[in-house]
Protein backbone atom coordinates (compact mmCIF):
# COMPACT_ATOMS: atom_id res chain seq x y z
CA UNK A 1 0.00 0.00 0.00
CA UNK A 2 1.03 3.60 -1.14
CA UNK A 3 1.53 5.85 2.03
CA UNK A 4 2.40 9.14 0.87
CA UNK A 5 1.79 12.72 2.16
CA UNK A 6 0.05 13.46 -1.04
CA UNK A 7 -2.57 10.69 -0.52
CA UNK A 8 -3.46 12.63 2.69
CA UNK A 9 -4.84 15.95 3.56
CA UNK A 10 -3.52 18.68 5.44
CA UNK A 11 -5.79 18.70 8.29
CA UNK A 12 -6.55 15.08 8.84
CA UNK A 13 -4.43 13.16 11.58
CA UNK A 14 -2.34 10.76 9.96
CA UNK A 15 -3.08 7.86 12.51
CA UNK A 16 -6.47 7.60 11.70
CA UNK A 17 -8.87 4.53 11.12
CA UNK A 18 -9.39 5.08 7.57
CA UNK A 19 -5.46 5.38 6.75
CA UNK A 20 -4.94 2.19 9.00
CA UNK A 21 -7.78 0.19 7.55
CA UNK A 22 -8.72 0.83 4.39
CA UNK A 23 -7.18 0.41 1.04
CA UNK A 24 -5.14 3.02 -0.67
CA UNK A 25 -7.62 3.41 -3.29
CA UNK A 26 -10.50 3.97 -0.99
CA UNK A 27 -8.70 7.02 0.51
CA UNK A 28 -9.91 9.90 -1.80
CA UNK A 29 -14.05 8.60 -1.19
CA UNK A 30 -13.36 8.85 2.56
CA UNK A 31 -11.59 12.47 2.08
CA UNK A 32 -14.51 13.91 0.04
CA UNK A 33 -16.66 11.98 2.73
CA UNK A 34 -14.70 13.57 5.72
CA UNK A 35 -14.84 10.10 7.45
CA UNK A 36 -10.94 11.10 8.43
CA UNK A 37 -12.50 14.13 10.29
CA UNK A 38 -15.60 12.93 12.03
CA UNK A 39 -16.07 15.87 13.94
CA UNK A 40 -18.02 17.16 11.09
CA UNK A 41 -21.05 14.95 11.76
CA UNK A 42 -20.44 15.23 15.43
CA UNK A 43 -21.48 18.48 14.93
CA UNK A 44 -23.81 17.74 12.44
CA UNK A 45 -25.59 14.95 14.82
CA UNK A 46 -25.64 16.94 18.34
CA UNK A 47 -28.73 19.38 17.56
CA UNK A 48 -30.58 16.05 16.25
CA UNK A 49 -30.10 13.90 19.64
CA UNK A 50 -30.45 16.99 21.77
CA UNK A 51 -34.09 17.76 20.05
CA UNK A 52 -35.47 13.55 20.41
CA UNK A 53 -33.93 13.64 24.03
CA UNK A 54 -35.94 16.78 24.58
CA UNK A 55 -39.13 15.61 22.67
CA UNK A 56 -39.02 12.36 24.78
CA UNK A 57 -38.54 14.34 28.39
CA UNK A 58 -41.88 16.34 27.32
CA UNK A 59 -43.89 13.41 26.07
CA UNK A 60 -43.20 10.50 27.61
CA UNK A 61 -46.59 9.86 26.73
CA UNK A 62 -46.26 9.35 23.06
CA UNK A 63 -43.14 8.14 23.32
CA UNK A 64 -45.30 5.17 25.26
CA UNK A 65 -47.27 5.26 22.41
CA UNK A 66 -44.14 4.70 19.89
CA UNK A 67 -42.88 1.62 22.09
CA UNK A 68 -46.37 -0.33 22.43
CA UNK A 69 -46.10 0.57 18.45
CA UNK A 70 -43.45 -1.88 18.36
CA UNK A 71 -45.15 -4.70 20.78
CA UNK A 72 -42.94 -3.48 23.56
CA UNK A 73 -44.90 -2.55 27.31
CA UNK A 74 -43.23 0.67 29.25
CA UNK A 75 -42.42 -1.60 31.63
CA UNK A 76 -38.91 0.44 32.57
CA UNK A 77 -36.24 3.12 32.30
CA UNK A 78 -34.07 0.41 30.78
CA UNK A 79 -36.77 -0.62 28.01
CA UNK A 80 -37.10 3.41 27.65
CA UNK A 81 -33.57 4.01 27.48
CA UNK A 82 -32.41 1.11 24.83
CA UNK A 83 -35.23 2.16 23.07
CA UNK A 84 -33.97 5.66 22.71
CA UNK A 85 -30.67 4.36 21.81
CA UNK A 86 -32.63 2.43 19.06
CA UNK A 87 -34.04 5.58 17.37
CA UNK A 88 -30.73 6.95 17.95
CA UNK A 89 -29.21 5.25 15.23
CA UNK A 90 -30.65 6.27 12.33
CA UNK A 91 -29.62 9.93 13.58
CA UNK A 92 -25.97 8.73 13.71
CA UNK A 93 -25.86 7.08 10.47
CA UNK A 94 -27.95 9.62 8.65
CA UNK A 95 -25.59 12.60 10.22
CA UNK A 96 -22.26 10.32 8.67
CA UNK A 97 -24.11 9.86 5.05
CA UNK A 98 -25.43 13.12 5.15
CA UNK A 99 -22.64 15.39 6.28
CA UNK A 100 -20.37 12.99 3.84
CA UNK A 101 -22.81 14.35 0.55
CA UNK A 102 -22.59 17.61 1.83
CA UNK A 103 -18.78 17.82 2.14
CA UNK A 104 -18.58 16.18 -0.99
CA UNK A 105 -21.07 18.47 -2.58
CA UNK A 106 -19.29 21.53 -0.91
CA UNK A 107 -15.79 20.52 -2.83
CA UNK A 108 -17.26 20.11 -6.19
CA UNK A 109 -18.70 23.81 -5.77
CA UNK A 110 -15.51 25.04 -4.54
CA UNK A 111 -12.49 23.50 -6.58
CA UNK A 112 -11.62 26.64 -7.95
CA UNK A 113 -11.25 27.76 -4.21
CA UNK A 114 -9.72 24.80 -3.03
CA UNK A 115 -6.87 24.75 -4.76
CA UNK A 116 -5.74 28.70 -4.01
CA UNK A 117 -5.83 27.73 -0.32
CA UNK A 118 -3.14 25.98 1.30
CA UNK A 119 -5.31 23.71 3.77
CA UNK A 120 -7.33 22.20 0.61
CA UNK A 121 -5.05 21.85 -2.12
CA UNK A 122 -4.51 18.37 -0.77
CA UNK A 123 -8.22 17.68 -0.89
CA UNK A 124 -8.97 14.75 -3.74
CA UNK A 125 -10.79 16.87 -6.36
CA UNK A 126 -8.05 19.57 -6.63
CA UNK A 127 -4.83 17.35 -5.96
CA UNK A 128 -6.65 15.33 -8.98
CA UNK A 129 -7.30 12.05 -7.46
CA UNK A 130 -10.62 11.89 -7.79
CA UNK A 131 -12.87 14.19 -11.08
CA UNK A 132 -15.76 16.17 -10.45
CA UNK A 133 -17.84 13.28 -12.11
CA UNK A 134 -16.66 10.74 -9.66
CA UNK A 135 -17.29 12.78 -6.48
CA UNK A 136 -20.88 13.73 -7.60
CA UNK A 137 -21.23 9.69 -7.99
CA UNK A 138 -20.22 8.95 -5.02
CA UNK A 139 -22.61 12.21 -3.32
CA UNK A 140 -25.44 10.68 -4.71
CA UNK A 141 -24.76 7.26 -2.95
CA UNK A 142 -24.42 8.91 0.11
CA UNK A 143 -27.38 11.00 -0.19
CA UNK A 144 -29.29 7.73 -0.97
CA UNK A 145 -27.75 5.91 1.89
CA UNK A 146 -28.97 8.80 3.78
CA UNK A 147 -32.39 9.14 2.32
CA UNK A 148 -32.55 5.57 3.29
CA UNK A 149 -32.17 6.32 7.20
CA UNK A 150 -34.25 9.33 6.91
CA UNK A 151 -37.57 6.73 5.84
CA UNK A 152 -36.36 4.59 9.20
CA UNK A 153 -36.98 6.88 11.07
CA UNK A 154 -40.45 8.64 9.71
CA UNK A 155 -41.48 4.84 9.92
CA UNK A 156 -40.60 4.78 13.69
CA UNK A 157 -44.53 4.29 14.23
CA UNK A 158 -47.08 2.44 12.59
CA UNK A 159 -48.38 5.90 10.73
CA UNK A 160 -45.73 6.99 8.31
CA UNK A 161 -44.30 10.21 9.21
CA UNK A 162 -44.79 12.47 6.26
CA UNK A 163 -44.13 15.93 8.38
CA UNK A 164 -40.71 14.72 9.29
CA UNK A 165 -40.18 13.35 5.45
CA UNK A 166 -40.77 16.68 4.48
CA UNK A 167 -39.38 18.39 6.88
CA UNK A 168 -35.99 16.79 6.53
CA UNK A 169 -36.27 17.26 2.22
CA UNK A 170 -36.51 21.11 2.77
CA UNK A 171 -32.88 21.50 4.73
CA UNK A 172 -31.79 20.48 1.31
CA UNK A 173 -32.49 24.13 0.31
CA UNK A 174 -30.07 25.32 2.58
CA UNK A 175 -27.59 22.91 2.36
CA UNK A 176 -27.37 23.48 -1.89
CA UNK A 177 -27.20 27.38 -0.88
CA UNK A 178 -24.39 27.26 1.57
CA UNK A 179 -20.97 26.80 -1.02
CA UNK A 180 -22.02 29.87 -2.55
CA UNK A 181 -22.59 31.89 0.76
CA UNK A 182 -18.96 32.72 1.29
CA UNK A 183 -18.77 34.65 -2.41
CA UNK A 184 -21.64 36.73 -1.57
CA UNK A 185 -21.86 37.85 2.05
CA UNK A 186 -19.57 37.99 5.18
CA UNK A 187 -21.47 35.58 7.11
CA UNK A 188 -21.53 32.19 5.70
CA UNK A 189 -21.38 30.64 8.79
CA UNK A 190 -24.87 31.91 9.33
CA UNK A 191 -25.85 29.94 6.30
CA UNK A 192 -23.78 26.82 7.52
CA UNK A 193 -25.74 27.14 10.91
CA UNK A 194 -28.97 27.07 9.38
CA UNK A 195 -27.94 23.71 7.35
CA UNK A 196 -26.15 22.30 10.75
CA UNK A 197 -28.84 23.33 12.85
CA UNK A 198 -32.03 21.41 10.88
CA UNK A 199 -31.52 18.38 13.33
CA UNK A 200 -32.97 20.58 16.07
CA UNK A 201 -36.26 20.52 13.94
CA UNK A 202 -35.90 17.05 13.43
CA UNK A 203 -35.39 15.26 16.44
CA UNK A 204 -38.97 16.54 17.20
CA UNK A 205 -40.76 16.37 14.37
CA UNK A 206 -40.17 12.25 14.79
CA UNK A 207 -41.86 12.07 18.17
CA UNK A 208 -44.66 14.02 17.81
CA UNK A 209 -45.22 14.54 13.71
CA UNK A 210 -45.15 18.68 14.64
CA UNK A 211 -43.03 22.05 15.30
CA UNK A 212 -43.58 23.22 18.87
CA UNK A 213 -41.93 26.47 20.50
CA UNK A 214 -39.39 24.65 22.20
CA UNK A 215 -37.27 23.04 18.81
CA UNK A 216 -37.27 26.52 16.99
CA UNK A 217 -36.17 27.73 19.80
CA UNK A 218 -33.16 25.26 20.23
CA UNK A 219 -32.61 25.43 16.91
CA UNK A 220 -31.91 29.23 16.71
CA UNK A 221 -29.85 28.45 19.65
CA UNK A 222 -28.07 26.25 17.94
CA UNK A 223 -27.64 27.64 14.68
CA UNK A 224 -26.16 30.87 17.24
CA UNK A 225 -23.83 27.63 17.95
CA UNK A 226 -22.54 26.84 14.62
CA UNK A 227 -21.57 30.42 13.89
CA UNK A 228 -19.29 30.58 17.16
CA UNK A 229 -17.37 27.13 16.44
CA UNK A 230 -17.15 27.63 12.57
CA UNK A 231 -15.54 31.44 13.29
CA UNK A 232 -12.78 29.50 15.27
CA UNK A 233 -12.50 27.23 12.42
CA UNK A 234 -12.40 29.71 9.88
CA UNK A 235 -9.05 31.53 11.50
CA UNK A 236 -7.19 29.16 10.44
CA UNK A 237 -7.95 30.55 7.06
CA UNK A 238 -8.14 33.52 7.29
CA UNK A 239 -5.16 34.85 5.31
CA UNK A 240 -5.50 32.47 2.35
CA UNK A 241 -9.18 33.54 2.30
CA UNK A 242 -8.19 37.30 2.06
CA UNK A 243 -6.33 36.45 -0.96
CA UNK A 244 -8.45 34.36 -2.74
CA UNK A 245 -11.59 36.53 -1.59
CA UNK A 246 -13.46 34.16 0.30
CA UNK A 247 -15.40 35.69 3.73
CA UNK A 248 -16.24 34.59 6.40
CA UNK A 249 -16.88 36.23 9.93
CA UNK A 250 -13.22 35.23 11.07
CA UNK A 251 -12.74 37.92 8.51
CA UNK A 252 -15.41 40.09 9.94
CA UNK A 253 -14.52 40.05 13.56
CA UNK A 254 -10.85 39.71 13.22
CA UNK A 255 -9.77 40.57 16.76
CA UNK A 256 -12.80 41.34 18.13
CA UNK A 257 -13.68 37.41 17.85
CA UNK A 258 -13.59 36.94 21.21
CA UNK A 259 -16.48 39.51 22.63
CA UNK A 260 -18.11 38.52 19.21
CA UNK A 261 -18.05 34.99 20.71
CA UNK A 262 -19.45 35.55 23.86
CA UNK A 263 -22.21 37.37 22.41
CA UNK A 264 -22.92 34.34 20.26
CA UNK A 265 -22.48 31.68 22.99
CA UNK A 266 -24.34 34.13 25.40
CA UNK A 267 -27.31 33.78 22.72
CA UNK A 268 -26.85 30.16 22.59
CA UNK A 269 -27.03 29.20 26.43
CA UNK A 270 -30.21 31.77 26.85
CA UNK A 271 -32.63 29.92 23.83
CA UNK A 272 -31.10 26.64 24.85
CA UNK A 273 -32.69 27.83 28.73
CA UNK A 274 -35.82 28.79 27.29
CA UNK A 275 -36.53 26.16 25.06
CA UNK A 276 -35.88 23.67 27.98
CA UNK A 277 -38.39 25.58 30.17
CA UNK A 278 -40.62 25.45 26.90
CA UNK A 279 -40.42 21.46 27.23
CA UNK A 280 -40.76 21.20 30.66
CA UNK A 281 -37.20 20.42 31.41
CA UNK A 282 -36.42 19.45 35.05
CA UNK A 283 -32.96 20.42 36.64
CA UNK A 284 -30.30 17.56 35.35
CA UNK A 285 -30.95 19.34 31.56
CA UNK A 286 -30.13 22.91 33.35
CA UNK A 287 -27.20 21.57 35.23
CA UNK A 288 -25.83 20.52 31.98
CA UNK A 289 -26.42 24.01 30.39
CA UNK A 290 -24.37 24.99 33.47
CA UNK A 291 -21.80 23.30 32.90
CA UNK A 292 -21.56 23.70 28.87
CA UNK A 293 -21.43 27.26 29.77
CA UNK A 294 -17.83 26.84 31.31
CA UNK A 295 -17.16 24.82 28.26
CA UNK A 296 -17.43 27.52 26.26
CA UNK A 297 -15.73 30.21 28.91
CA UNK A 298 -12.67 28.07 27.98
CA UNK A 299 -13.21 28.23 24.35
CA UNK A 300 -12.98 31.56 24.67
CA UNK A 301 -10.19 32.35 27.40
CA UNK A 302 -7.77 30.16 25.37
CA UNK A 303 -8.52 31.28 21.84
CA UNK A 304 -5.31 32.73 20.12
CA UNK A 305 -6.65 33.56 16.25
CA UNK A 306 -3.17 33.19 15.26
CA UNK A 307 -2.57 29.81 16.18
CA UNK A 308 -3.99 27.40 13.50
CA UNK A 309 -4.18 24.44 15.90
CA UNK A 310 -5.08 26.25 18.96
CA UNK A 311 -7.89 27.19 16.62
CA UNK A 312 -8.47 23.36 15.28
CA UNK A 313 -8.34 22.29 18.96
CA UNK A 314 -11.19 24.58 19.85
CA UNK A 315 -13.33 24.24 17.13
CA UNK A 316 -13.14 20.10 17.61
CA UNK A 317 -13.66 20.33 21.39
CA UNK A 318 -17.21 21.65 20.66
CA UNK A 319 -18.21 18.42 20.40
CA UNK A 320 -17.53 17.87 24.44
CA UNK A 321 -19.99 20.43 24.56
CA UNK A 322 -22.39 18.16 22.71
CA UNK A 323 -22.24 15.37 24.90
CA UNK A 324 -22.33 17.69 28.30
CA UNK A 325 -25.44 18.92 27.07
CA UNK A 326 -26.87 15.28 25.74
CA UNK A 327 -26.07 13.78 28.95
CA UNK A 328 -28.06 16.30 31.41
CA UNK A 329 -30.69 15.78 28.65
CA UNK A 330 -30.89 12.01 28.82
CA UNK A 331 -30.63 12.26 32.53
CA UNK A 332 -33.70 14.46 33.07
CA UNK A 333 -35.46 11.37 31.29
CA UNK A 334 -34.71 9.00 33.45
CA UNK A 335 -34.00 10.78 37.33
Amino acid sequence: MTDTNTDRVADATPDNWVYRILPNSIWPYAQLARWDRPIGWWLLLWPCWWSLALAVGNGQETWRTHLQAHGIGFQSNAVQFVELLIVCIPFLLGAVAMRGAGCTYNDIVDVDIDERVSRTTSRPIPSGRVTKAQAAIFMVFQALFGLFCLIALCLGTLKFNTFAFFLAIASLVVVACYPFAKRVTDWPQFVLGLAFSWGALMGWAVVFGELATAPILLYIGCVLWTIGYDTIYAHQDREDDALVGVRSTARLFGEKTKPALMALYAGTLLLFTLAFSYAQASWPSYLGLIIGSGHMLWQIKTLDINDGDNCLKLFKSNSHFGWIVFVGLVADIFL
